[in-house]
């Protein structure tokens, strides 16, 4: 059997096409596609309010992808738990910039520090509520 290529997909409370403008800015990364409920085949059966929402969004990160959309019509929110996406950089002073970017108005676990296996690491949920492990293993 082909080994598949497996990518996180997020859901979000309404706010996933600020989350990957986030993203995109903060990480460098380019937004493949942002498709709204209305420009979607799904537009005619959807509540009017969810035709600004994220039907489906894709993020492409240094040739990695990141998907994502809000919750659906009928499907309440639940919060975005239960994993966390970690960003490892090849060094400090970009791992930390990307921490204090990424962390910013979030919920700090644990704060960017070096650790005994890490030159840097942090462990936090960021605005959007998507928890984030982000670090340095060693200096490139």
């Amino acid at each position: 059997m082909p080994t598949p290529k497996i990518d996180p997909y997020l859901v979000f409370d309404g706010n996933c096409a600020q989350a990957f403008e986030f993203y995109r800015d903060v990480l460098g990364a380019k937004i493949e596609s942002i498709i709204p409920f209305k420009e979607s085949p799904m537009a005619g059966s959807v509540p009017a309010e969810f035709g600004n929402r994220t039907m489906h969004a894709k993020l492409l990160i240094d040739g990695q992808v990141v998907m994502g959309s809000d919750a659906p019509p009928g499907q309440p929110f639940e919060g975005i738990g239960g994993f966390s996406l970690s960003a490892n950089f090849p060094t400090v002073a970009q791992a930390k910039k990307a921490y204090d970017a990424l962390s910013a108005g979030g919920a700090i676990q644990m704060p960017f520090d070096k650790t005994f296996w890490a030159a840097g690491f942090s462990m936090f949920k960021d605005r959007f509520g998507v928890a984030w492990m982000v670090g340095c293993e060693k200096e490139s």
